[in-house]
């Protein structure tokens, strides 16, 4: 796969969401991106986070990982620590198939898998014989 397949954001750190005007602060995770011959594997760190707080969503060929860490319980007397929520999106071909696409997060660990389209397979084709 090449960078012309899918497009990737690669700013790291903390970022504000333009693109929703939102006022609040995120963190890229940082993305590990493998192509096997099934499809994708994206690993992803975000500390912090369960499937209860995570939300990953695929929108016109758009790829959106997003998340809070939960604060906790009891009342907040002093703050020096902030964990800003998560967000990273990429653009994604429409070679893969999003509606097959399978997340697992353990131990602030995200791994998603997304299997190619039937259409983007290589297929064999055999040769008939005379």
């Amino acid at each position: 796969m090449t960078e012309k397949n899918m497009t990737i954001n690669k700013d790291q750190g903390a970022m504000s969401r333009e693109a929703t005007r939102s006022g609040r602060r995120y963190v890229a995770p940082p993305v590990d991106i493998i192509e096997t011959e099934e499809g994708l594997m994206l690993v992803a760190d975000v500390p912090g986070l369960d499937e209860e707080h995570l939300a990953i969503s695929v929108d016109q060929g758009v790829l959106t990982i997003e998340g809070q860490a939960p604060f906790g319980s009891g009342e907040l007397l002093w703050r020096e620590y902030a964990m800003d929520g998560y967000w990273r999106q990429f653009q994604l071909p429409d070679s893969y198939d999003a509606a097959k696409a399978k997340a697992e997060v353990r131990h602030g660990v995200l791994t998603l898998h997304l299997p190619k389209a039937e259409a983007a397979k290589p297929r064999k084709i055999t040769i008939a014989t005379h």
